[in-house]
């Protein structure tokens, strides 16, 4: 192969071992669509956590360094208890960065922790409207729609992680005890 370079006017012969390959540059959301083809496939619950992990890093990415500070100062105060403070780390988030899905779904685990799941709900709408595919939002979810009793709105909400994560052992349990429930209740 031959190389001109048109400063030194001259002709240089490269090997093909010397050529590098163009590194392809990923955007998020196709760093994301590839992972989740990648849980998809993934039967091996350890190896599929693995994934998830990736993908849960991608989430938590804003673009933001103000909303990645709050979302530290968040979590600390999470962490600590102190909701209160929290939720206005996490408003703050929210109205920053609308489209940060992680902000959303951060605020709805935490007005889970403070029983607030209606607020809950409607926060993890967003994070589905968002993102789909969120997993640990539909968890939530379905969490909250079994204590609210509405057992085949968990089971269905259940089936669509296991749609995304086939591998979640959690999910994979809960599809089990609630089918079970639910077929006892019938008979």
């Amino acid at each position: 192969m031959l190389c001109w370079s048109a400063a030194a006017g001259f002709v240089q012969d490269i090997t093909e071992s010397e050529v590098q390959p163009l590194e392809v540059v990923q955007t998020r959301s196709e760093r994301l669509d590839g992972y989740f083809v990648e849980l998809k496939r993934e039967a091996e619950p350890a190896s599929a956590r693995r994934i998830a992990d990736q993908i849960w890093a991608e989430w938590r990415k804003s673009d933001s360094a103000t909303a990645n500070q709050l979302m530290e100062w968040a979590n600390d105060a999470m962490r600590d208890e102190r909701y209160f403070t929290a939720l206005d780390l996490l408003d703050q988030i929210t109205v920053l960065i609308p489209d940060y899905a992680e902000g959303w779904n951060r605020r709805a685990t935490l007005h889970y922790m403070m029983s607030n799941h209606a607020k809950s709900m409607a926060d993890i709408h967003v994070v589905l409207q968002l993102e789909p595919r969120h997993f640990g939002a539909l968890m939530g979810m379905a969490s909250i729609l079994s204590a609210a009793g509405s057992d085949k709105a968990a089971l269905g909400t259940y089936l669509k992680v296991l749609e995304v994560y086939p591998a979640m052992r959690e999910a994979q349990k809960r599809v089990s005890e609630l089918s079970e429930e639910l077929t006892g209740d019938e008979i």
